[in-house]
């Protein structure tokens, strides 16, 4: 068994109701290329970090999160960048452009 964040690129597994949570997802890119290997941080309406995870080979990325004001930073060699929104129960996508 091994302790990893769960992999960024597959669906929301069959079987869960996103309408009853708040879920974050998006795709970190530059220049509209996918960044692959970026670390995303999940950071509180405060500025507080609450999660972290390692984007997919596309760029993908998504937390579980609850309703409020949230800001997804990334961080990769390809650069820096971030996004912020109001997020709501069901699906958010914030993506995040680098430079």
């Amino acid at each position: 068994m091994t302790c990893a964040a769960p992999d960024q690129s597959a669906g929301i597994p069959v079987g869960v109701d996103v309408s009853g949570q708040a879920v974050v997802q998006g795709k970190v890119c530059k220049d509209n290329e996918p960044v692959a290997g970026a670390f995303v941080r999940l950071l509180d309406a405060s500025g507080e970090f609450t999660a972290e995870v390692v984007t997919s080979a596309g760029g993908d990325f998504r937390f579980y999160a609850a309703p409020g004001a949230w800001t997804v930073r990334a961080l990769s060699r390809a650069g820096n960048g971030q996004a912020s929104g109001d997020v709501t129960l069901g699906l958010n996508q914030l993506d995040i452009a680098v430079a």
